[in-house]
Parts: structure tokens; C-alpha cells; sequence
């Protein structure tokens, strides 16, 4: 597996592919190509900063002698009328790398805000906070980034890092018992370091799972239940799996399913519900 140095190279190469093409006429146009240039990102909006190291990378990318000097870090609170950096460097490194870094920041800077705001309310419990896979293709390795810089953890990256059994596994499979036997037997031929995560629908699977996941399954989802209802499955599960609940859980109700004791709540919210946070990059004249 790549790192995540080389997975980031491959996204920003992709990236500027996608949007210079053959040139980037309108910098080439009417920018001498020696000019030295300024730039500064200003913040527009209150929220939490993410994707500086990345907008360093993407100067870099092209200009390796790029200089970015941090006023602010991917983390920090930022406000309104903050600079976040200041980019000296060629102006056409500066303009063609400019809608990248914007686009980068300013979606993973929208998904560590809302992160942020999901984790302060766990504040007391024992329960982690964890992203999904409902990501933006081609764009995962940045927003689960931005999700960790906003305090939360990572679930599975991609279908290879774990075993989930989910409804349609189990239904294909003629039962939990079924997914489970077969999921067991295929990491103990093939893949032995796997985990295997189980969805549940209703309290009869987890009696079920309980019986049958003992040294098989590591965690068991608690899909779409209430917190009442995850109460009484982790009485059931008595400590045997870690236990994730999953499905409608809000800003509104988090701390209701976080005080049943639940080890992880899972919100694809994270992601796909978080609006971008304003920025701009603008030129310094000097």
C-alpha cells in the first residue's frame, strides 16, 4: 500500500492534469514567465484550519523552491480576516497552483469544522468519533485527513482494510451465520491480519452474532437502532466485541448514543454533509 506522501503526489498530479491540460493560458498569456510573486490566504470564515501541509505540497509540486511561511496550522481555530499563510514564488507557480489549493483547503477546512463540532460533543465519553467510506471519488485521502485534523478517526480506508459484512453481504449469503463462517475462513487462508466488522439490524442478529462471532468477529454495528436500543444490545454483547452505532446519529442526538457506553459512533455526515469554509489566495503586490 502507498503511503500517504505518494497517494497525495498522485492526487496533486491528477489534479493539475485535470485543470492546466496544455497550458495555463491565461497566466502564460499575459505573466512574464521569470516574474516573482506574493500571495496570501486570507480567511473568510470562523472554523477549523485544514490542508496547509497540502497547499505546501502543491507549491512544491511545482516549484520545489517555494517559499510558504505558516502563520496558522491545519488544527488551529482560525476567524475572519486571518491570514493563514503567505506563498513567495514564481506568479506562474502562484496562479496555477491557486484554485487547487483552494479547493483543497478550503473543502477539508469545511470537513474539520464540522468534524470539530461532532467531537466536542463526545467530550467526556469514552466514544470515538469515526468517518465512513461515503467520500468524493478520487478525493478520500483528503477529507479523511481533514477529519482526523478536526479530532475524529478513521474507519476502514477502502474495501481492502477490513471486513464489513453489511445487510446486502449477509442477505447474499443466506444469514449472518453464513457471512461470517465464510468471511472467517477467507482471512485465515488469505488474510489473516483483517478484521471482521459485522452490521446488525435489529437485537435477533446480535443474539445471533453473539453465539456465532466469538473469536471471529472483532466489532459488531448497530445500525439505525435507537440509544435505548443499543443499550439493551450491549447487555446482550457484554463487553465480548467493540460496538459501533451507525445511521441517523446528528449533532442533535450524538450525546444520547455516545452515554450508552457505544465504543465508536460512525457519522458519513463528516463528509458528505460538511459545507466548504470560505477562502481566498491574493496577490501581494511588492
Amino acid at each position: 500500500m502507498k503511503n500517504f506522501d505518494q497517494q497525495l503526489h498522485e492526487l496533486i498530479l491528477h489534479a493539475l492534469n485535470e485543470d492546466v491540460g496544455d497550458g495555463d493560458h491565461s497566466t502564460i498569456s499575459c505573466i512574464p514567465a521569470h516574474k516573482m510573486g506574493k500571495a496570501v490566504l486570507k480567511i473568510k470564515q470562523d472554523g477549523i484550519l485544514a490542508g496547509v501541509e497540502v497547499a505546501e505540497k502543491i507549491f512544491h509540486f511545482i516549484e520545489p523552491s517555494a517559499q510558504v511561511n505558516r502563520f496558522k496550522n491545519d488544527g488551529d481555530t482560525m476567524h475572519n480576516g486571518e491570514i493563514a499563510f503567505e506563498v513567495i514564488a514564481s506568479v506562474h507557480t502562484i496562479l496555477t497552483c491557486e484554485r487547487l489549493v483552494l479547493n483543497c483547503m478550503q473543502r477539508m477546512s469545511g470537513i474539520a469544522t464540522l468534524t470539530k463540532e461532532f467531537t466536542e460533543k463526545l467530550n467526556g465519553f469514552k466514544t470515538r468519533l469515526l468517518d465512513t467510506r461515503k467520500t468524493t471519488p478520487n478525493f478520500r485521502l483528503l477529507e479523511k485527513e481533514a477529519v482526523k485534523i478536526g479530532g475524529g478517526t478513521n474507519h476502514r480506508f477502502g474495501l481492502y482494510d477490513m471486513i464489513m459484512l453489511k445487510d446486502n453481504h449477509i442477505d447474499y449469503s443466506g444469514g449472518i451465520e453464513n457471512a461470517v463462517e465464510k468471511a472467517y475462513r477467507y482471512i485465515q487462508a488469505n488474510k489473516p491480519e483483517l478484521k471482521i466488522e459485522v452490521e446488525t439490524r435489529n437485537l435477533e442478529d446480535v443474539r445471533k452474532l453473539v453465539q456465532s462471532g466469538k473469536g471471529k468477529v472483532t466489532r459488531i454495528m448497530l445500525d439505525n437502532f435507537t440509544p435505548e436500543q443499543i443499550t439493551a444490545a450491549l447487555q446482550l454483547i457484554n463487553g465480548a466485541f467493540e460496538t459501533e452505532a451507525s445511521g441517523g446519529i446528528t449533532l442533535d442526538n450524538i450525546t444520547a448514543y455516545a452515554a450508552t457506553g457505544v465504543d465508536f459512533i460512525s457519522v458519513g455526515g463528516l463528509i458528505h454533509q460538511a459545507k466548504s469554509i470560505d477562502l481566498s489566495l491574493k496577490a501581494v503586490i511588492i
